[in-house]
């Protein structure tokens, strides 16, 4: 019998029908402690829930429906109190009075956990969400910006909570491009003011819709398009 002389981080179940002396698949959660650094912990799908997660709820209200849904999106910390302390996405649950999607919420809400507790890279899933469109048509929301359906919708608030924990980065305009669309927006502005009751708008009325960023804010400007919410301009 031989003397295990180090720490046990992992496990392997032989199947049968392997080679005999293959070494069995393990599994880890954990990265030992070598060279003087700390024990590492990462997200893993064999890394059991505990007790209490930090979560935070995101509000929905849509044109096309009656009653809001709630999304929670609970998370992780690993490695809490040490420099390798992060937040990662664990569970997600949508709530809602509305019955009708229920099956599609409920089958949503476990295949996008079941994806967070898989660990690794799960930045794919705002994007595959944000690229649902719905046959009907989508809905405007306050500000003018297009929602072409409410799993698109989701894939935001995906992406915004993803930003939140820092495991993706915010895709705001840096100050040069922010203070040059300001410049651009306010000349627009005073040579277009409407003194209508549109005038109080967020964008000019009459704006149109960009293909970036899904906000109707393009207009007119030194012979070109340009979009004042992203930047977007069809002259570069």
């Amino acid at each position: 019998m031989n003397k295990i002389e180090k720490k046990i981080v992992g496990y392997g179940v032989k199947q049968p029908g392997e080679q005999k002396g293959r070494e069995a698949k393990q599994i880890y959660a954990k990265e030992p402690a070598e060279g003087g650094r700390a024990e590492v912990i990462r997200m893993h799908e064999k890394l059991e829930r505990p007790e209490m997660l930090i979560g935070s709820t995101y509000k929905v209200k849509t044109p096309i429906s009656d009653h809001a849904m709630y999304v929670t999106i609970n998370d992780i910390v690993l490695n809490e109190g040490t420099e390798h302390e992060k937040r990662r996405p664990f569970e997600i649950f949508i709530n809602s009075k509305n019955l009708d999607h229920y099956q599609w919420i409920v089958a949503l809400t476990r295949i996008i956990s079941a994806v967070f507790r898989k660990g690794g890279d799960v930045t794919f899933l705002v994007d595959e969400l944000k690229a649902v469109f719905d046959p009907r048509g989508g809905y405007w929301k306050p500000g003018g910006k297009f929602m072409p359906s409410i799993i698109a919708e989701l894939g935001y608030i995906v992406e915004k909570h993803l930003i939140a924990i820092g495991l993706l980065a915010n895709p705001g305009l840096d100050d040069q491009q922010q203070k040059l669309i300001e410049e651009k927006r306010a000349e627009f502005e005073a040579r277009s003011r409407q003194q209508d009751a549109f005038s109080k708008a967020e964008y000019p009325a009459g704006a149109q819709l960009c293909a970036k960023c899904s906000t109707a804010a393009v207009v007119m400007m030194d012979g070109c398009m340009t979009c004042l919410s992203c930047g977007d301009s069809k002259c570069g």
